[in-house]
């Protein structure tokens, strides 16, 4: 078989402290799955479990390179959020064997195109052009768990041009790491290379070309860039 054109090179992550890089499958994310990002985005937390949406695996941004803003948008939102990286996947997983599957964690920005978004809710159609455009997932280099060190209550936060917008701790999320990989176990077939954004908690707001963003979670990493114009 003679390929028609050249094939996509895989996209891959970093690993601390290694020459190792991890290469990413897919991206699966999580919504409303810090109360407060709930409330202020104008739903009930104790209402509907999170939600589930994709983002492509070429989404990714490493090594603190500068992100272009996206076209077709007038309100771009960041949100700071836990990344975690699979080993090893499977199906209908149970929430006590989750954590076995984490091979480590990393910091991730979910950019997102607010103004679609908000009119795909109000038409009910998919979120897809909102959340899975080119370089809308910048993230960190991974934090292997070195067999069972999982950061999972520590601090999370996110400045724009070196004032706090956001502010919490991983321990307030509605549903806990484990919890999620269990319940994404059940819609898909999760495979060693997946990457899943774990949600963002209150103070997401708009960014414009030329702000210096900067994220870090407590016992994960950090990771900082610049947003340039088209």
């Amino acid at each position: 078989m003679t390929f028609l054109f050249p094939p996509h090179p895989t996209s891959v992550i970093p690993v601390q402290d290694s020459d190792h890089a991890f290469p990413v499958h897919r991206i699966y994310c999580v919504g409303q799955n810090y109360s407060d990002h709930v409330k202020e985005m104008g739903g009930d937390p104790r209402e509907n479990p999170p939600v589930f949406f994709s983002k492509p695996s070429d989404a990714v941004v490493i090594g603190n390179q500068p992100v272009t803003y996206p076209p077709a948008t007038a309100d771009l939102h960041y949100e700071v959020e836990l990344v975690v990286a699979l080993a090893s996947g499977g199906s209908d997983i149970d929430v006590e064997e989750a954590l076995a599957r984490v091979f480590g964690y990393a910091v991730g920005i979910d950019f997102t195109r607010r103004d679609l978004q908000a009119e795909a809710k109000k038409q009910g159609r998919p979120w897809d052009a909102a959340k899975g455009f080119d370089q809308s997932a910048p993230t960190s280099a991974i934090r292997s768990t070195n067999g069972g060190d999982h950061p999972l209550e520590g601090r999370i936060s996110l400045s724009v041009n070196g004032e706090t917008r956001q502010d919490a701790k991983l321990s307030d999320m509605i549903w806990s790491v484990p919890e999620i990989i269990s319940e994404l176990s059940k819609y898909y077939e999760l495979k060693a290379g997946d990457l899943i954004f774990t949600g963002t908690p209150a103070g997401v707001s708009a960014v414009v070309a030329g702000d210096q963003i900067h994220a870090a979670i407590e016992g994960v990493g950090e990771i900082h860039f610049v947003l340039v114009a088209r």
